[in-house]
Protein backbone atom coordinates (compact mmCIF):
# COMPACT_ATOMS: atom_id res chain seq x y z
CA UNK A 1 0.00 0.00 0.00
CA UNK A 2 2.26 2.24 0.92
CA UNK A 3 4.51 1.94 -2.32
CA UNK A 4 1.78 2.02 -4.34
CA UNK A 5 0.85 5.60 -2.71
CA UNK A 6 4.23 6.63 -3.36
CA UNK A 7 4.11 5.69 -7.43
CA UNK A 8 1.20 7.48 -7.50
CA UNK A 9 2.11 11.01 -5.71
CA UNK A 10 4.75 11.94 -8.95
CA UNK A 11 1.07 11.41 -11.17
CA UNK A 12 -0.73 13.09 -8.71
CA UNK A 13 1.19 16.46 -8.27
CA UNK A 14 1.64 16.46 -12.29
CA UNK A 15 -2.70 16.16 -12.45
CA UNK A 16 -2.63 18.79 -9.59
CA UNK A 17 0.09 21.35 -11.43
CA UNK A 18 -1.98 20.88 -14.72
CA UNK A 19 -5.19 21.76 -13.16
CA UNK A 20 -3.58 24.77 -11.31
CA UNK A 21 -2.93 26.25 -15.04
CA UNK A 22 -6.04 25.61 -16.22
CA UNK A 23 -8.25 27.13 -13.21
CA UNK A 24 -5.29 30.45 -13.51
CA UNK A 25 -6.07 29.98 -17.47
CA UNK A 26 -10.04 30.15 -16.53
CA UNK A 27 -9.56 33.02 -13.90
CA UNK A 28 -7.59 34.90 -16.56
CA UNK A 29 -10.75 34.98 -19.30
CA UNK A 30 -13.47 35.01 -16.52
CA UNK A 31 -11.92 38.40 -15.58
CA UNK A 32 -11.24 40.09 -18.86
CA UNK A 33 -14.70 39.43 -19.98
CA UNK A 34 -16.29 40.22 -16.56
CA UNK A 35 -14.11 42.70 -15.24
CA UNK A 36 -13.99 46.43 -15.93
CA UNK A 37 -12.15 47.77 -19.38
CA UNK A 38 -10.54 50.55 -16.96
CA UNK A 39 -9.59 47.99 -14.26
CA UNK A 40 -11.10 48.13 -10.67
CA UNK A 41 -9.53 51.30 -8.87
CA UNK A 42 -10.57 52.05 -4.73
CA UNK A 43 -9.56 55.60 -3.75
CA UNK A 44 -7.45 56.21 -6.88
CA UNK A 45 -5.33 53.26 -6.53
CA UNK A 46 -5.70 50.33 -9.28
CA UNK A 47 -6.98 47.38 -7.41
CA UNK A 48 -7.36 45.11 -10.28
CA UNK A 49 -5.99 45.20 -13.60
CA UNK A 50 -7.71 47.00 -17.07
CA UNK A 51 -9.20 44.24 -19.16
CA UNK A 52 -8.49 45.81 -22.47
CA UNK A 53 -7.09 44.02 -25.44
CA UNK A 54 -4.01 46.22 -25.28
CA UNK A 55 -3.05 45.43 -21.54
CA UNK A 56 -4.84 42.22 -20.89
CA UNK A 57 -4.86 40.21 -24.37
CA UNK A 58 -6.54 36.68 -24.99
CA UNK A 59 -5.05 33.78 -24.22
CA UNK A 60 -4.99 32.25 -27.71
CA UNK A 61 -3.77 36.06 -29.03
CA UNK A 62 -1.26 34.89 -27.06
CA UNK A 63 -0.57 31.59 -28.31
CA UNK A 64 -0.95 32.61 -31.64
CA UNK A 65 1.62 35.40 -31.35
CA UNK A 66 4.10 33.07 -30.07
CA UNK A 67 4.35 30.82 -33.33
CA UNK A 68 4.71 33.95 -35.67
CA UNK A 69 7.85 36.12 -36.46
CA UNK A 70 9.37 38.14 -34.05
CA UNK A 71 9.23 41.07 -36.73
CA UNK A 72 7.69 41.90 -40.31
CA UNK A 73 11.45 41.06 -42.03
CA UNK A 74 11.48 38.03 -44.51
CA UNK A 75 14.77 36.95 -42.41
CA UNK A 76 12.85 36.85 -38.84
CA UNK A 77 12.82 33.81 -36.67
CA UNK A 78 9.70 33.08 -34.88
CA UNK A 79 8.88 34.05 -31.55
CA UNK A 80 9.11 31.04 -29.77
CA UNK A 81 12.69 30.49 -31.36
CA UNK A 82 13.91 33.92 -30.10
CA UNK A 83 12.22 33.58 -26.86
CA UNK A 84 13.73 29.68 -26.16
CA UNK A 85 17.35 31.15 -27.27
CA UNK A 86 17.05 33.65 -24.73
CA UNK A 87 15.98 31.13 -22.11
CA UNK A 88 18.81 28.99 -22.37
CA UNK A 89 21.11 31.59 -22.05
CA UNK A 90 19.09 32.73 -19.17
CA UNK A 91 19.85 29.36 -17.78
CA UNK A 92 22.67 28.63 -18.22
CA UNK A 93 24.06 32.04 -16.20
CA UNK A 94 21.75 30.94 -13.74
CA UNK A 95 23.08 27.55 -13.34
CA UNK A 96 26.33 28.94 -13.20
CA UNK A 97 25.30 31.77 -10.35
CA UNK A 98 23.26 28.22 -8.54
CA UNK A 99 26.61 26.52 -8.57
CA UNK A 100 28.63 29.01 -6.96
CA UNK A 101 25.91 30.40 -4.69
CA UNK A 102 25.42 26.51 -3.41
CA UNK A 103 29.31 26.11 -3.12
CA UNK A 104 29.65 29.48 -1.11
CA UNK A 105 26.19 28.49 1.26
CA UNK A 106 27.94 24.81 2.30
CA UNK A 107 31.27 26.30 2.69
CA UNK A 108 30.01 29.06 5.03
CA UNK A 109 27.52 26.40 6.70
CA UNK A 110 29.82 23.94 7.12
CA UNK A 111 32.78 27.02 8.86
CA UNK A 112 29.56 27.99 11.02
CA UNK A 113 29.06 24.55 12.09
CA UNK A 114 32.75 23.22 13.07
CA UNK A 115 33.45 26.71 15.16
CA UNK A 116 30.94 28.31 16.89
CA UNK A 117 32.54 31.68 17.38
CA UNK A 118 32.33 31.54 13.33
CA UNK A 119 28.70 31.05 13.46
CA UNK A 120 28.37 34.10 15.65
CA UNK A 121 30.06 36.54 13.44
CA UNK A 122 29.20 35.36 9.92
CA UNK A 123 25.39 34.70 10.41
CA UNK A 124 24.52 37.82 10.93
CA UNK A 125 26.14 39.40 8.39
CA UNK A 126 24.83 36.62 6.01
CA UNK A 127 21.49 37.84 7.26
CA UNK A 128 22.27 41.43 6.43
CA UNK A 129 23.44 40.87 2.91
CA UNK A 130 20.04 40.13 1.88
CA UNK A 131 19.03 43.56 2.57
CA UNK A 132 20.67 45.19 -0.14
CA UNK A 133 18.51 46.25 -3.06
CA UNK A 134 19.68 44.05 -5.98
CA UNK A 135 19.14 46.85 -8.89
CA UNK A 136 21.56 49.24 -6.92
CA UNK A 137 24.57 46.90 -6.77
CA UNK A 138 24.20 45.45 -10.02
CA UNK A 139 25.47 48.29 -11.78
CA UNK A 140 28.66 48.63 -9.29
CA UNK A 141 29.41 44.67 -9.50
CA UNK A 142 29.30 44.69 -13.31
CA UNK A 143 31.96 48.45 -13.14
CA UNK A 144 34.57 46.17 -10.66
CA UNK A 145 34.45 43.45 -12.65
CA UNK A 146 35.65 45.67 -15.72
CA UNK A 147 38.74 46.65 -13.89
CA UNK A 148 39.70 42.74 -13.38
CA UNK A 149 41.92 41.71 -15.78
CA UNK A 150 44.45 38.50 -15.19
CA UNK A 151 46.72 38.02 -18.35
CA UNK A 152 44.30 36.96 -21.13
CA UNK A 153 41.48 36.95 -18.94
CA UNK A 154 38.88 39.35 -18.76
CA UNK A 155 35.82 40.03 -16.92
CA UNK A 156 32.14 39.74 -19.35
CA UNK A 157 29.23 41.00 -18.30
CA UNK A 158 27.31 37.56 -18.13
CA UNK A 159 29.80 37.19 -15.11
CA UNK A 160 28.38 40.07 -13.44
CA UNK A 161 24.70 38.55 -13.95
CA UNK A 162 25.83 35.29 -12.44
CA UNK A 163 27.93 36.70 -9.30
CA UNK A 164 24.42 38.60 -8.83
CA UNK A 165 22.79 35.44 -9.21
CA UNK A 166 24.98 33.28 -6.61
CA UNK A 167 24.43 36.99 -4.55
CA UNK A 168 20.96 35.61 -3.93
CA UNK A 169 21.47 31.88 -4.07
CA UNK A 170 23.68 31.43 -1.25
CA UNK A 171 21.96 32.88 1.46
CA UNK A 172 19.00 29.95 1.93
CA UNK A 173 21.34 27.22 1.29
CA UNK A 174 23.46 28.89 3.92
CA UNK A 175 20.83 28.70 6.34
CA UNK A 176 18.94 25.69 5.74
CA UNK A 177 22.61 23.60 5.31
CA UNK A 178 23.50 25.37 8.79
CA UNK A 179 20.14 24.29 10.44
CA UNK A 180 20.47 20.70 8.40
CA UNK A 181 23.98 19.80 10.00
CA UNK A 182 23.03 20.39 13.50
CA UNK A 183 20.11 18.63 13.39
CA UNK A 184 21.13 15.16 14.66
CA UNK A 185 19.88 14.72 18.27
CA UNK A 186 22.30 14.44 21.19
CA UNK A 187 22.54 10.94 21.40
CA UNK A 188 23.30 10.45 17.82
CA UNK A 189 25.96 12.80 18.07
CA UNK A 190 27.34 11.15 21.22
CA UNK A 191 27.21 7.50 19.52
CA UNK A 192 29.90 8.88 16.91
CA UNK A 193 31.89 9.95 19.83
CA UNK A 194 31.61 6.81 21.14
CA UNK A 195 32.83 4.90 18.22
CA UNK A 196 35.87 7.51 18.58
CA UNK A 197 34.47 9.25 15.07
CA UNK A 198 36.46 12.59 14.04
CA UNK A 199 34.35 15.38 12.86
CA UNK A 200 34.73 15.05 9.04
CA UNK A 201 33.75 10.88 9.82
CA UNK A 202 30.79 12.38 11.95
CA UNK A 203 29.90 15.22 9.53
CA UNK A 204 29.88 12.79 6.41
CA UNK A 205 28.38 10.01 8.34
CA UNK A 206 25.82 12.04 10.47
CA UNK A 207 25.29 15.59 9.66
CA UNK A 208 25.48 15.33 5.91
CA UNK A 209 22.63 12.62 5.61
CA UNK A 210 20.57 13.86 8.25
CA UNK A 211 20.84 17.85 6.37
CA UNK A 212 19.39 16.25 3.14
CA UNK A 213 15.63 16.86 4.40
CA UNK A 214 16.51 20.85 5.29
CA UNK A 215 19.13 21.46 2.34
CA UNK A 216 16.65 20.23 -0.58
CA UNK A 217 14.26 22.81 0.58
CA UNK A 218 16.94 25.52 0.09
CA UNK A 219 18.44 24.41 -3.24
CA UNK A 220 14.94 24.94 -4.41
CA UNK A 221 14.82 28.38 -3.19
CA UNK A 222 18.29 28.87 -4.13
CA UNK A 223 17.30 28.06 -7.91
CA UNK A 224 14.61 30.56 -7.84
CA UNK A 225 16.32 33.28 -6.62
CA UNK A 226 19.20 32.63 -8.92
CA UNK A 227 16.54 32.55 -12.02
CA UNK A 228 15.06 36.44 -10.25
CA UNK A 229 18.61 37.47 -9.72
CA UNK A 230 20.26 36.49 -13.31
CA UNK A 231 16.83 38.68 -15.15
CA UNK A 232 16.69 41.42 -12.97
CA UNK A 233 20.54 41.33 -13.53
CA UNK A 234 20.09 40.92 -17.02
CA UNK A 235 18.21 44.35 -17.02
CA UNK A 236 20.01 46.38 -14.51
CA UNK A 237 23.25 45.54 -16.53
CA UNK A 238 21.77 45.99 -20.09
CA UNK A 239 23.01 42.61 -20.75
CA UNK A 240 21.73 41.24 -23.97
CA UNK A 241 20.95 38.00 -25.08
CA UNK A 242 18.91 36.97 -21.61
CA UNK A 243 15.24 36.55 -21.07
CA UNK A 244 15.30 39.71 -19.29
CA UNK A 245 16.72 42.06 -21.69
CA UNK A 246 14.49 40.42 -24.22
CA UNK A 247 11.30 41.38 -21.39
CA UNK A 248 12.14 44.95 -21.80
CA UNK A 249 13.00 44.99 -25.25
CA UNK A 250 9.58 43.80 -26.15
CA UNK A 251 7.58 46.00 -23.93
CA UNK A 252 8.01 48.56 -25.71
CA UNK A 253 5.79 46.96 -28.81
CA UNK A 254 2.76 46.11 -26.14
CA UNK A 255 1.14 49.22 -27.64
CA UNK A 256 1.12 48.09 -31.35
CA UNK A 257 1.67 44.37 -30.39
CA UNK A 258 0.05 42.96 -27.10
CA UNK A 259 0.87 39.54 -27.17
CA UNK A 260 4.36 39.86 -27.88
CA UNK A 261 5.59 40.81 -24.31
CA UNK A 262 4.07 37.77 -22.88
CA UNK A 263 6.00 35.57 -25.33
CA UNK A 264 9.39 36.70 -22.58
CA UNK A 265 7.49 36.21 -19.58
CA UNK A 266 6.08 32.63 -20.62
CA UNK A 267 10.64 32.01 -21.31
CA UNK A 268 11.12 33.29 -17.59
CA UNK A 269 8.29 31.20 -15.96
CA UNK A 270 10.08 28.51 -18.14
CA UNK A 271 13.12 29.04 -16.83
CA UNK A 272 11.98 28.82 -13.62
CA UNK A 273 10.31 25.30 -13.88
CA UNK A 274 13.57 23.83 -15.54
CA UNK A 275 15.70 25.07 -12.53
CA UNK A 276 12.70 23.55 -9.76
CA UNK A 277 12.63 20.30 -12.18
CA UNK A 278 16.45 20.13 -11.83
CA UNK A 279 16.57 20.18 -7.74
CA UNK A 280 13.58 17.66 -8.30
CA UNK A 281 15.45 14.89 -9.76
CA UNK A 282 18.19 15.95 -7.51
CA UNK A 283 15.82 15.08 -4.94
CA UNK A 284 15.07 11.54 -6.21
CA UNK A 285 18.78 10.64 -6.38
CA UNK A 286 18.74 11.60 -2.57
CA UNK A 287 15.53 10.08 -1.65
CA UNK A 288 16.85 7.56 0.54
CA UNK A 289 18.03 10.37 2.83
CA UNK A 290 14.55 12.42 2.72
CA UNK A 291 13.03 11.12 6.16
CA UNK A 292 11.09 14.60 6.25
CA UNK A 293 11.78 17.39 4.60
CA UNK A 294 11.50 20.79 6.82
CA UNK A 295 10.80 24.05 5.08
CA UNK A 296 13.96 26.56 4.61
Amino acid sequence: MTLARRSGLPVRRLLLGALGLVLLALLWEAYKFLGPTDGVVVGGVTVFPRTSDLAMPHLWVMAERIVQPVTGAVSAVPLWQAVLSAALFTLGIAAVGWLVGVSVGLALALLMQRFRLAQSAILPWIILSQTVPLIAIAPLVRRWGAQIEFGSFSWESWMSVALIASYLAFFPVSVGALRGLGSPEAHHVDLMQCYAAGWWTTLWRLRLPASVGYLLPALRLAAASAVIGSVVAEVSIGLRGGIGRLIVEYAGAASSDPGKPWAPIFGSVLVGLVAAGFVALLGLVLRRFRRGEVSA
